[in-house]
């Protein structure tokens, strides 16, 4: 398979994992949640989507799970593929772990200045 086709399979799994969390899905522990990323194997049989949430990660974490098999059929409608691959879903903490670099490096930067 080629990468090109790939990478545009990913690109439309997350504005549709997105539509249907939105529209679809009815628990209100979805509510805010944001689709951040879709990466799939080489043979399209499992999708990592990695989700972010505003607030009560846990509880939202336990709706995808609940709601897995909703959504995979539903996604399985809009896509133009022969079988639509397993959801794994996957808490994006890279929004956190780039706040953490930046105070890191604001605090390099504040210890540098008192130096001088």
């Amino acid at each position: 398979m080629s990468q090109l086709k790939k990478e545009r399979l990913e690109a439309t799994m997350q504005k549709e994992l997105s539509l249907i969390l939105r529209d679809e899905v009815k628990d209100p522990a979805l509510r805010m949640c944001t689709v951040t990323s879709v990466t799939l194997t080489n043979d399209l049989s499992i999708a990592k989507v990695y989700i972010s949430f505003m607030e009560h990660e846990k509880r939202g974490m336990d709706a995808l799970e609940r709601s897995k098999g909703f959504i995979r059929s539903k996604l399985a409608h809009v896509l133009k593929i022969r079988k639509c691959p397993e959801l794994h879903f996957v808490v994006d903490d890279s929004l956190e772990y780039g706040n953490h670099i930046e105070e890191l490096i604001r605090k390099l930067h504040k210890a540098e200045e008192e130096k001088q």
